[in-house]
C-alpha cells in the first residue's frame, strides 16, 4: 500500500515541478517581479514640452531659426506599437533682414525675432511596443505640421515668412517615472522651404553690378531653398484615462 502511495506522491512531484519549470521559461529567464519589462498603461498622455527649434535659416539666415520653443503635446495610442500625437508649440525665433535694395555693406541687419506658432501631428512607433525596458519607453516615426510667422515691419524686401509645411523624421524615450507619470526626450529633423522674393534678383540702385559681377543678392534665378532644422524637446508627460 504504501510503495503505490509513494510512487503516486513522486510523480505528483514530477509533474508539478515540470509545470513550475514551463511557466519560468515562459517568462524568458525572469521572474515576473525581477522582469526588466512592465506594461504601458492604455491612456491618452498630454504632455507640456519645452524645446529648442535650431537650422541657419538658409544661406542667407532670412529663414527663422536658433530659439526657444514651448508648448503643449497630446497622444493616443492605436495599438502596442502605433500611436498618434498632436502637438501646438509657440517661438520667437531668430532671423536676418536682407535688403536687396542698398549697398552690400547694409544689406544684413538682424538678428529680429520671428514670432512663429507650431501645429503638427506625429505618427510614432513604440520600439517596445506596450511595454518600458528598465522604465525606458523608445520610439521613433514621422511629424507633418504647419508653421505661421507674423509679419516683420522692419522688412521691407518683399520676403514674407507666411506658413510654412515642414515634414521629417523624429527619434525619442520616455522614461516612467510611475505608471502615469514620464518624462520625455525628443529630437526632430524638420525639413521646410524658404521662398526668397523675386526682389533678391534685382541689382541695387545704390551699388550695381555688372552682367560680368553682379551684385544682386540672387543672380541665378534660384528664388527657393529646403532647410533642416533641428528641433530639441523634453518634457513630463501624464497618462490621463477618458
Amino acid at each position: 500500500m504504501m510503495r503505490p502511495m509513494r510512487t503516486l506522491l513522486i510523480t505528483g512531484a514530477i509533474v508539478i515541478s515540470c509545470g513550475t519549470a514551463r511557466a519560468a521559461a515562459a517568462q524568458v529567464g525572469h521572474a515576473p517581479s525581477a522582469s526588466p519589462y512592465r506594461d504601458i498603461v492604455d491612456a491618452h498622455s498630454i504632455t507640456p514640452v519645452v524645446g529648442y527649434f535650431a537650422g541657419s535659416g538658409g544661406k542667407f539666415g532670412i529663414g527663422a531659426h536658433n530659439g526657444y520653443t514651448y508648448g503643449l503635446r497630446y497622444d493616443l495610442r492605436a495599438g502596442k506599437t502605433v500611436q498618434f500625437g498632436f502637438s501646438a508649440a509657440r517661438s520667437a525665433l531668430d532671423r536676418f533682414i536682407v535688403d536687396p535694395f542698398v549697398a552690400l555693406a547694409r544689406r544684413r541687419t538682424g538678428p529680429f525675432d520671428q514670432t512663429t506658432t507650431f501645429l503638427d501631428a506625429t505618427v510614432q512607433f513604440n520600439v517596445t511596443g506596450a511595454k518600458t525596458w528598465h522604465g525606458l519607453a523608445p520610439y521613433t516615426g514621422v511629424t507633418l505640421g504647419v508653421a505661421f510667422g507674423e509679419d516683420l515691419a522692419a522688412d521691407t524686401s518683399g520676403y514674407d515668412f507666411g506658413t510654412k509645411f515642414y515634414v521629417g523624421p523624429q527619434l525619442g524615450t520616455r522614461f516612467f517615472l510611475t505608471q502615469n507619470l514620464h518624462l520625455k526626450a525628443e529630437v526632430r529633423a524638420m525639413f521646410w522651404k524658404v521662398n526668397y522674393p523675386t526682389s533678391f534678383g534685382d541689382e541695387p540702385p545704390e551699388e550695381p553690378g555688372t552682367p560680368e559681377a553682379p551684385n544682386a543678392v540672387i543672380p541665378d534665378g534660384r528664388f527657393d531653398e529646403w532647410t533642416l532644422n533641428p528641433w530639441f524637446q523634453v518634457g513630463l508627460g501624464y497618462m490621463v484615462r477618458f
